[in-house]
């Protein structure tokens, strides 16, 4: 098995990258309507992504997590405008994608890519290697004709494919080569950000060391920027500078690496920081178990949607919506728990 590599990054303090934000998220909402009847109208909505905000700055890689059904990967597709969104702004390089015309939507297309989770279904079966990685390439006419066969030479040789392997077809390679494949198909269109939706999750154990590692190579290569989504709370650690914790279309909480695992302060990243495996032997965790279903998003209980599920419950979680607030720098939660930590220091500051 290969050995993960040192996160060069180190929670974001030693990354040198530009001040401007790459990417900055503004109250994002996605609402799939619910139809129903012979005329099909519209009985409700599925709330996948109900208000969340973040920003991430050039070069570092933020890493979404949360249950199955929470809206991660809803959120990665509505900010490549893959989904077109309910309200809220999505700035890309200080540029709204929502309102960007067809035309320069599509300049811009090149610029954010997205690896997907299953290297079986995201690659045509019909089409060689060669023709699924520069397709786009020359669609969009990134590199002169002369210069095609190079590029792409050079790109799968950064991914660790050979050549030859241009000929081939996707049934002909294993699942860590097929997605060594999809990077490929997304690096040759020079990206500036690159959305990593649960990207090894579908492989052994043994190949997704490889596949970190080769992600991490290619972000220190080409300066990209990643929103790297997982339910493996163990590669996040080790891969993103900053955390976003999901939980039924909300950000819970959000901060950098370090805080996030040092001093996790939402009930829900509680829980979940508590599933995490102890490498060693005899050694015992502190699990903390939910009780209860996960609601549903297309009928959201009222006030704090973790309510349902958390032992700190109090009356007004039932009713009040908590406000996101910042209780260390960069380290913001939305918990009722710490509005009077947070008046009391608002209180001292004055």
């Amino acid at each position: 098995m290969a050995e993960l590599k040192n996160n060069r990054h180190n929670g974001g303090t030693s990354i040198q990258h530009d001040e401007k934000n790459l990417l900055e998220v503004k109250k994002l909402k996605k609402y799939f309507p619910i139809k129903s009847g012979f005329f099909q109208r519209v009985t409700g909505y599925v709330k996948a992504v109900d208000g969340i905000s973040f920003n991430l700055p050039r070069g570092t890689t933020m890493g979404l997590v949360g249950e199955s059904g929470c809206g991660k990967t809803t959120v990665g597709r509505t900010i490549l405008r893959l989904y077109e969104r309910t309200s809220g702004e999505v700035l890309f390089d200080g540029q709204d994608i929502f309102s960007l015309d067809s035309a320069a939507l599509r300049a811009m297309r090149p610029k954010m890519q997205i690896i997907f989770q299953d290297p079986y279904s995201s690659l045509s079966p019909r089409l060689p290697i060669g023709e699924i990685i520069g397709e786009a390439v020359r669609e969009h006419e990134l590199v002169p004709k002369d210069e095609y066969e190079d590029h792409l030479d050079t790109i799968m040789s950064r991914c660790g494919l050979q050549p030859y392997h241009k000929d081939r077809y996707p049934h002909e390679f294993s699942g860590g080569q097929r997605q060594r494949i999809c990077i490929a198909r997304a690096l040759a269109l020079k990206p500036e950000f690159v959305v990593c939706d649960e990207p090894v999750s579908a492989l052994d154990v043994s190949i997704q060391a490889q596949i970190i590692n080769l992600l991490m190579d290619l972000q220190e290569q080409f300066h990209l920027t990643y929103l790297f989504i997982s339910h493996d709370l163990s590669v996040v650690e080790h891969i993103s500078n900053m955390i976003g914790v999901m939980y039924l279309g909300n950000l819970v909480e959000y901060g950098s690496k370090v805080d996030i695992f040092a001093n996790p302060l939402h009930p829900y990243t509680k829980a979940l920081f508590s599933a995490i495996p102890i490498p060693e032997p005899g050694a015992r965790s502190n699990r903390i178990v939910l009780e209860g279903t996960i609601p549903s998003p297309a009928n959201p209980p009222p006030g704090c949607k973790f309510h349902t599920r958390c032992s700190y419950c109090m009356d007004r979680c039932k009713v009040e919506e908590p406000e996101s607030r910042e209780l260390e720098p960069g380290h913001f939660v939305s918990c009722h728990l710490y509005d009077q930590e947070k008046e009391i220091k608002s209180g001292t500051s004055e």
